[in-house]
């Protein structure tokens, strides 16, 4: 049960980071959509590791094949198989921690839960399982293209490192000309040499990524237990290192008084606006046509390239050091994973919406 994502619009993703392959089944795809297949690389080739200096040296095509639900380019409104197929495991790597538990990572808990565990790769607690989500966070993309909704998201601060401007200040069409996908050239820049000196350390760092969805139509969300912000944090959190999540003016709201933080409404040429947008387009669970933004806060690494203090299977004190390819900072593939999430939440409930009103 807990491999499925969405109410509607589902996912349904399986295999491990150094199995066969990694793929989905999504039901619920609206039929008549065009399919572009070299959209959706794209954003798989967005994730990939081995992409820069500053991510995992693994080396993986992740060339996407569909199996079913498209006909001469278009959703058919059946199920979209789809598959990735695993080219360049280093299983080996991973022999040292048969019988090790790596400090804060799953090794622990899945061997409670389950009783056994993959230890090549971490298996699927592996980020690789996130690639069928950017599949189907592609797939949304083109479905919400077609309402105008846009979705984008970028680094805004690695460690002690962070933008100072909230997003209306800096050009999307930025992020993909650096490394760390971070909108302001400088910022990205210094980012990029943190990354790297914490790397050399054989330590990691982790950061924030900030979401924006631009066009969303009113009224998705439910105003109890289906609120919208509810299911981006829970879509979010639900990413491998995601520690925390907040929309609108979050944490920092908390220090001003109610006359700061509401959002006044006025007749705007015949249109109901807001002069400010302090609630972060959602307000009482549901969407209210203003940008939709929020922050996700990504912990750093927990493997580390260094040695550890760990205890084995039996309980017995050791010392670990772990061995493989791994990312010194998740922040800049990952950037394509909450876009993904927030394509996938925005389609789910927009289709649930459709059903709530003749």
């Amino acid at each position: 049960m807990s491999n499925t994502f969405g109410n509607i619009f589902r996912l349904t993703s399986f295999g491990e980071s150094h199995g066969p392959a990694v793929g989905g089944v999504i039901d619920g795809f609206p039929a008549g959509i065009e399919i572009d297949e070299e959209f959706v690389q794209s954003e798989l080739n967005r994730r990939r590791p081995g992409q820069s200096l500053l991510t995992t040296p693994r080396k993986e095509n992740d060339r996407v094949e569909f199996l079913s639900g498209i006909f001469e380019g278009k959703s058919t409104g059946c199920p979209i198989g789809f598959i990735i197929r695993n080219q360049n495991q280093h299983s080996n790597d991973y022999d040292n921690i048969r019988n090790v538990f790596r400090p804060s990572h799953a090794d622990f808990t899945y061997t409670q839960k389950y009783g056994l565990r993959d230890h090549a790769g971490g298996g699927r607690s592996s980020a690789r399982e996130t690639i069928a989500r950017c599949v189907a966070g592609a797939l949304a993309k083109l479905a919400l293209k077609q309402l105008g909704v846009q979705i984008y998201a970028y680094t805004s601060q690695v460690g002690d490192i962070a933008l100072t401007q909230d997003y209306k200040h800096y050009d999307p069409a930025l992020i993909e000309q650096n490394n760390v996908r971070c909108p302001d050239p400088e910022t990205a820049e210094r980012m990029a040499r943190k990354i790297e000196e914490v790397k050399a350390e054989g330590n990691t760092i982790g950061g924030i990524i900030t979401g924006v969805i631009k066009g969303c139509p009113v009224g998705l969300g439910e105003p109890v237990f289906g609120k919208l912000h509810a299911a981006l944090g829970q879509a979010m959190l639900s990413i491998n290192a995601v520690k925390g999540f907040e929309y609108g003016q979050g944490f920092s709201g908390v220090s001003q008084t109610g006359k700061m933080q509401n959002d006044l409404f006025f007749n705007d040429n015949g249109r109901i606006n807001t002069r400010t947008n302090n609630s972060g387009g959602i307000q009482g669970g549901i969407s209210n046509g203003q940008d939709i933004y929020f922050r996700v806060a990504f912990k750093p690494v927990a493997t580390l390239l260094m040695e550890q203090e760990t205890v084995t299977v039996n309980g017995e004190d050791t010392i670990l050091k772990a061995r493989g390819r791994h990312d010194a900072c998740v922040l800049p593939r990952a950037v394509p994973i909450v876009e993904s999430m927030a394509a996938m939440v925005i389609l789910d409930y927009y289709l649930l919406n459709k059903a709530t009103r003749l």
